[in-house]
């Protein structure tokens, strides 16, 4: 299939016995800067897909075919494999079958599914779980809707924080018995909460919003670790670029005098420039 090699990648990261950062991506420039810098795998956030196709804050608003149709801009932009953020699956466990379905087709690497209830229930202001049983059955669901079984299926838990690290290894467990690929824990805090979670499963771990004491890289590859997200730091980044230039040419800044702005070998790069001059001229005979 078109995009097993980038699964493959993934996988061998799973597999292999280091821990890497991921490239936060969420556009087909985000994810060309972090595939021309190194980054090994990248992360597509449900926060930053709701930011960058919505402007809307991660409140469960943004659809599943918004979703899919940004991870697929991705995909053709560049070959670095993505781990996605499927939130809930838009649904029970039978719309998380067909988010897999869109995900796949959309050239996601990997996905994870996770047990919140969302989107928030009404009068509640505290982040609520779904039922273990439910969770079991949208991760079941989530690997009968996969057809390229080299799709990385990852079962994700926030009960760290939510109820309990007692419960974030219970609900482990139970999803790693349902046969998926990996284990997404959010609200791990210390050193203690993952030691007990690893001791406890068996799966490749990823970890997302560590805290300080979890940065170590090679510590966290030693209990089973293999991807520690560092939050979304590039769209915040650009969010401020883009806002400092359009401030100082409303103020009447001259464009020229603008600063900060890319290199023209950069906004080269970043577009492919030399390979869409190349095509041009094989396909319609313009000069290269």
């Amino acid at each position: 299939m078109a995009f097993r090699s980038r699964r493959e990648k993934l996988r061998s990261i799973l597999s292999g016995g280091t821990c890497v950062h991921p490239g936060s991506v969420y556009d087909a420039i985000s994810i060309r800067i972090a595939e021309d810098l190194g980054f090994p795998v990248g992360m597509f956030g449900g926060s930053v897909a709701s930011l960058a196709v919505l402007g809307d804050p991660d409140i469960t608003l943004i659809t599943l075919t918004e979703l899919a149709e940004q991870m697929r801009r991705m995909s053709r932009a560049a070959t670095l494999p993505v781990l996605v953020d499927a939130d809930h699956g838009y649904g029970n466990a039978l719309n998380v079958r067909r988010t897999v379905q869109e995900l796949e087709m959309a050239g996601a690497a990997g996905l994870t599914i996770e047990d919140t209830l969302l989107p928030a229930a009404f009068g509640e202001t505290k982040t609520q779980l779904i039922s273990l049983e439910e969770g079991v059955g949208k991760m079941k669901a989530a690997l009968v809707g996969r057809s390229d079984p080299s799709l990385v299926i990852m079962g994700r838990t926030g009960a760290a924080a939510i109820t309990s690290i007692e419960d974030a290894v219970r609900r482990a467990k139970a999803y790693e018995e349902t046969g998926v690929d990996a284990l997404f824990f959010t609200g791990i805090t210390s050193r203690a909460e993952l030691e007990a979670i690893a001791s406890a499963t068996r799966l490749p771990i990823v970890l997302g919003g560590a805290q300080e004491e979890l940065n170590a890289l090679d510590y966290l590859a030693s209990r089973r670790v293999r991807i520690a997200l560092q939050g979304h730091a590039p769209i915040a980044a650009a969010t401020q670029a883009v806002y400092e230039t359009q401030k100082a040419l409303r103020e009447g800044t001259a464009p020229k005098s603008l600063k900060s702005l890319a290199s023209s070998e950069l906004m080269a790069r970043v577009m492919r420039e030399s390979e869409a001059r190349a095509r041009s001229a094989d396909v319609l005979g313009l000069t290269k």
